[in-house]
């Protein structure tokens, strides 16, 4: 049975965390999250158990601590003073499953609406209950105990301008509301409301089979589909225990790199619409519209692929694949030269990017904030180097960083990230094995089609796979990828049946974006625009 690393007293929790952080390095909270065992086969303590996912400075090794809460009180200390990030991941457990966080500053409802009643991601909340919201929320009850903290009175209050950045706003790059008081054109504090695009993914998930699962990923985030199935069909595989074939790998690293490059095409072309700059996008969204014709003849689908299996691939490359995919690397790499030609030496552009929108690195480890955004901010994080998979420690790449951590290092990092991919697929291109791209395991993959139609065995083995799913062993388990924004992590809770009991995404723009509001303030209004299209929010992503 798959366990949790450490599991502790709930009364514990705080001690525990800060004795981690202080005298073990675990500087990184990367999630917070909780599971109701209300269903569960096996006799546990409690209801509801709290889980804390840590990771190390150096960023090799990842800890979940986990501990039952008590069914009367359903409380627990909050960790807030230990880390910013605490505090967007106890809101949504707060959110979802009504766990309450003593000490919390700001303990209310992030993902659903302030009309909400019950908690939908206990087991005893039907799926199809859907709750429409009929009033707006006006956010001054954050946004007045945070300006009083600030230092300003009630009489000051009024001389500021309050204003609304979205949702319904291209500047919001997604369904994202900033909820802004300024002075002028000056933001002096800054409150975020999400949850314009809530799904239920989670819940989703605990509705449909391992495999069915995979569909639901690419929605996460759409502009780098394959990465979210590659990390979600690997943690599946890692609690099965099962390695996927060499071809598999290499053909996983080429898609993945490809799905970066689209990503980061998509941010900075965005970004340089913000500022003006239209002509840029022209230049390089071209290659990502070829990128996608690939990927639509590779799997049959431009936007969301589903394209890897538990176990391996849909499909493997098709003929003529390695000549579509060097037509479209010479295009990117043509792209990158014709726009940082008109920005890399523009007087206007730097003066729009530099010292604009700075994350400190400190900060950005308080706030869990990874991915890009945090290497430009000059912390060499990169999960295919710092625990690597699939090979990855086997290639020839550099890991970007920037020095200032502004809008102008997260622009040039992914340009650089963008040109590190190319290096990363061309080398797997070159060193691509033969043989099959799917595991050989009755209990995991489909039979092939002659032995559906020719054997009992084949048929009888189909139909338990398509009707009972794949049987994942019974237990907790946290597996991550470097994504195209940062650490993509699964914790999955399995109950041994074919279904997942619940699986919880680590999302990396849910983070950032709960420390969007504090880089912010103190700018102009202008630049809090061109920081948040820098930042890459995509609103599948930290929504879910």
């Amino acid at each position: 049975m798959l366990k949790p690393d450490m599991l502790i007293d709930a009364s514990e929790i705080k001690s525990t965390i800060s004795r981690l952080k202080n005298e073990e390095d675990y500087t990184l909270l990367l999630d917070v999250t909780a599971i109701d065992f209300s269903e569960y086969p096996d006799i546990v303590p409690s209801r509801f158990a709290v889980v804390y996912i840590l990771r190390t400075s150096n960023f090799k090794k990842h800890l979940t601590i986990k501990a039952y809460v008590d069914d009367n009180t359903l409380e627990v200390d909050s960790i807030t003073d230990i880390f910013f990030a605490a505090d967007w991941g106890e809101r949504e457990v707060f959110d979802q499953y009504g766990i309450r966080f003593k000490g919390h500053p700001n303990l209310k409802r992030i993902l659903n609406h302030h009309q909400f009643v019950g908690h939908p991601m206990r087991k005893d909340y039907e799926i199809t209950k859907g709750q429409i919201c009929t009033e707006t929320e006006d956010l001054m009850d954050e946004m007045t105990p945070l300006l009083k903290k600030y230092g300003y009175k009630d009489s000051e209050l009024e001389d500021l301008m309050m204003l609304n950045v979205g949702p319904s706003h291209p500047a919001s790059h997604g369904t994202i509301r900033n909820f802004v008081a300024m002075e002028g054109e000056t933001i002096t504090a800054c409150v975020t409301e999400i949850g314009y695009l809530h799904r239920g993914f989670e819940k989703s998930c605990e509705n449909h089979s391992y495999s069915q699962v995979i569909p639901y990923t690419d929605r996460l985030n759409y502009c780098s589909a394959m990465l979210n199935n590659i990390g979600y069909s690997k943690a599946v595989e890692d609690m099965l225990g099962i390695d996927i074939t060499p071809r598999a790998k290499m053909i996983r690293i080429v898609i993945g790199e490809l799905s970066r490059i689209t990503d980061h095409i998509v941010c900075n072309a965005a970004n340089m619409v913000d500022l003006g700059g239209l002509t840029n996008f022209w230049y390089i969204f071209a290659p990502r519209d070829k990128a996608y014709d690939l990927f639509s003849k590779l799997t049959g689908a431009r936007l969301t692929n589903s394209y890897t299996r538990i176990g391996g691939l849909e499909y493997d490359l098709y003929d003529g694949f390695e000549t579509d995919l060097e037509d479209v690397l010479k295009d990117v790499e043509k792209a990158i030269e014709d726009s940082l030609s008109l920005v890399e030496h523009n007087r206007i552009f730097h003066d729009r990017t530099q010292d604009v929108g700075v994350i400190k690195a400190d900060f950005a480890l308080d706030a869990g904030i990874t991915g890009v955004n945090l290497r430009a901010a000059g912390v060499p994080f990169d999960l295919r180097k710092d625990a690597p998979y699939y090979g990855y420690e086997n290639f020839d790449f550099d890991v970007v960083i920037g020095s200032q951590g502004d809008v102008y290092d997260r622009f040039m990092c992914r340009f650089e990230e963008m040109r590190q991919s190319m290096k990363i697929i061309r080398q797997a291109m070159k060193e691509m094995p033969d043989g099959e791209i799917n595991v050989q395991h009755p209990a995991i993959f489909l039979p092939s089609k002659n032995d559906v139609y020719g054997n009992i065995e084949g048929l009888m083995n189909q139909f338990k796979l398509t009707f009972e799913g794949i049987k994942v062993p019974k237990g907790e388990f946290y597996s991550a990828t470097e994504a195209g924004n940062g650490e993509l992590g699964f914790h999955i809770t399995s109950d041994g049946t074919g279904t997942p009991y619940k699986v919880k995404c680590r999302p990396p723009c849910y983070y950032a974006l709960g420390a969007y509001a504090r880089i912010v303030e103190g700018n102009m209004l202008a630049d809090a625009v061109v920081t948040m299209a820098s930042m890459n929010f995509i609103a599948g992503e930290f929504d879910r």
